[in-house]
């Protein structure tokens, strides 16, 4: 959970603008003192929990400390947010003052009114939204697919975060049943299970352990389950973190994938499913190579690919002729756990933030699942946690 020194300087800095501007506009309107007094006591609230939020260890703390950095960041943020749109919209209720008219009072009330609306849509995302799945399906045409795979239904699901649920394993459970419950053919999970370390993974190994499947559970790695985002003693420690990420997966009934692929096979007939390590854009480091997870990418075996950055889809894979990878499967975004009415602030990063995709001539494909936990901050407003059903048909 990085917190950059200069974006930080320039929010507290609105923030401070935003609070003397409301003061001052209560102390004005307001006759009674009580109000402008209760909003100085609210600002310096929120200021002490964000020096103690800042304080506290982000990298090498406790789960739990990072849960609190997080709920606290949250809680701040939440607060200005409404406050930024009031004050937004009461300067424009303010502009006719310069022209000696009256200020309008019917949209400063309309400023007052949708800022409580942002904050209880924010609290709603973190107390509620993020806490309900759906479920997408989704039928994808693949040019040469086996007679005997029309039909075959692939179940993703991505970008866990089980961490930011520090010991509680209701909602994990939920999604098994879930999963579960939709006899897919086979089950992928396309990375980011953790935050930071693996043994946030511990208190999840039990229902994870549930999950079942004709062909079986596969996963690879994301950007936050290389233990990145954690300070480490050594090498070597960092290096026993990833062996424990492997026993854990393994003892789930999970084969992880890393750089590699295995055969799925159906009757007489067999696709091959591609794991590759985490590949995608900057600042995320690169740990996977394509050309090592099979040997001939453009042979004509039909070919579904786990790769958890879509980056690594738009740059290497998407209009190339040498490469014959009918679908992948990606994560990552998260929709910037913000979606409203279709439309993601994920686009400006991410033009391939969530759903189905296709390049020039429909030979390669990809879906984005907008992932099941949160991290950063502890909210999905829209953006509900995503299961993905994809059933696969023959191209005509």
């Amino acid at each position: 959970m990085r917190i950059y020194f200069l974006p930080l300087v320039l929010i507290v800095v609105a923030c401070l603008a935003s609070d003397v501007y409301i003061y001052l506009a209560v102390l004005k309107r307001c006759p009674r003192k009580l109000w402008s007094r209760l909003q100085l006591l609210g600002s310096v609230a929120m200021y002490l929990l964000l020096i103690v939020a800042l304080c506290l260890p982000r990298r090498d703390g406790s789960e739990e400390a990072l849960l609190g950095v997080m709920w606290m960041l949250f809680t701040f943020l939440s607060v200005y947010m409404a406050k930024f749109l009031f004050v937004i919209i009461d300067v424009l209720a303010s502009v006719p003052l310069l022209f000696r008219h009256h200020r309008l009072r019917w949209l400063t009330r309309t400023g007052g009114v949708l800022s409580v609306v942002v904050f209880a849509l924010m609290w709603w995302g973190a107390l509620i939204n993020r806490f309900r799945t759906q479920v997408r399906e989704v039928e994808v045409t693949v040019q040469g697919l086996p007679e005997q795979f029309d039909g075959y239904r692939l179940v993703q699901f991505s970008d866990f975060h089980v961490g930011t649920y520090g010991s509680d394993t209701a909602y994990v459970s939920k999604v098994v049943n879930r999963l579960n419950d939709l006899n897919g053919d086979v089950l992928l999970f396309t990375g980011d299970i953790v935050n930071r370390r693996t043994d946030e993974l511990l208190p999840f190994i039990r229902p994870l352990s549930r999950l079942k499947a004709a062909h079986g559970v596969y996963s690879i790695l994301g950007n936050h389950d290389y233990g990145d985002y954690s300070d480490w003693e050594s090498d070597a420690h960092k290096h026993r973190n990833m062996i424990l990420m492997d026993s854990l997966q393994k003892s789930m009934g999970w084969r992880l994938l890393r750089n590699e692929h295995v055969i799925l096979r159906q009757g007489t007939d067999s696709i091959a499913l591609i794991g590759v390590e985490n590949v995608g854009d900057p600042p995320f480091t690169v740990y996977g190579s394509l050309n090592d997870s099979y040997p001939s990418l453009g042979d004509s075996v039909t070919k579904v690919l786990l790769t958890h950055n879509p980056a690594h889809w738009t740059s290497d894979i998407a209009d190339n002729d040498s490469i014959n990878i009918a679908l992948s499967l990606s994560g990552h975004t998260h929709a910037m756990q913000i979606e409203l009415f279709g439309l993601s602030p994920a686009v400006w990063r991410y033009p391939t933030w969530g759903g189905l995709y296709a390049d020039t001539d429909s030979r390669h494909k990809l879906y984005v699942n907008i992932g099941i936990g949160t991290v950063g901050l502890p909210m999905r407003v829209g953006a509900t946690p995503e299961i993905t059903v994809i059933t696969l048909r023959p191209a005509k």
